[in-house]
């Protein structure tokens, strides 16, 4: 449970694996390092800070990766409960199209990572990977980021959700505003074209 391990196989090592993943052939980048975890006498909560779940979960979720869960269900709380039964990102870790999320823009801070979907809408992640370069002195708590329909490769008026917190945005036709928590944020949306 070390971010910057984490890190590594959600993003830099997982970065153009989408061509090998489908329905029976799943890419498998770990179990997750949730909640209260560890090995016998060393049980402690996971050293990820809440931002950092967060994003791990919905990176697995983007991967259609196995969903191994690796804390201790008998002491899980409620904050950990939610992201694990998060029917809504689940939806997107389960979607029968078997598509696994591909790396779609990236500068020095933010990438975005989407996949299909099997009833033709995309699953987004918008990730602040790159905000432990920075102190908290120097940084903001959250950072603007302009999610434009061409640099992801779609085209015409989308309605959004965001499924952590189960709310719809609205309908954006070029690009879409969000704010992302700084030090390793994200929002995982849906992206579902309209007619």
């Amino acid at each position: 449970d070390e971010w910057d391990r984490v890190r590594k196989i959600a993003f830099d090592s997982s970065a153009g694996l989408s061509a090998f993943a489908k329905p029976g052939h799943w890419n498998d980048p770990d179990m997750l390092v949730v909640g209260y975890l560890g090995w016998g006498k060393n049980m402690r909560d996971s050293a990820l800070t809440v931002n950092q779940q967060y994003t791990h979960i919905s990176q697995w979720a983007l991967l259609a990766a196995p969903l191994l869960i690796g804390c201790d269900l008998t002491r899980v709380d409620d904050l950990t409960l939610s992201m694990l039964t998060n029917d809504e990102v689940l939806a997107v870790n389960q979607d029968r199209l078997g598509r696994q999320a591909d790396r779609v823009y990236q500068d020095e801070i933010f990438e975005v990572w989407m996949r299909d979907l099997h009833d033709g809408s995309k699953a987004v992640g918008v990730f602040s990977v790159n905000g432990d370069r920075y102190t908290v002195e120097d940084s903001p708590e959250d950072v603007p980021f302009t999610l434009q329909w061409d640099l992801i490769g779609i085209q015409g008026r989308h309605r959004v959700r965001d499924l952590w917190r189960h709310a719809d945005l609205g309908d954006f036709e070029q690009s879409l505003s969000l704010t992302i928590p700084f030090h390793e944020g994200c929002m995982l949306i849906k992206l579902t074209p309209l007619q």
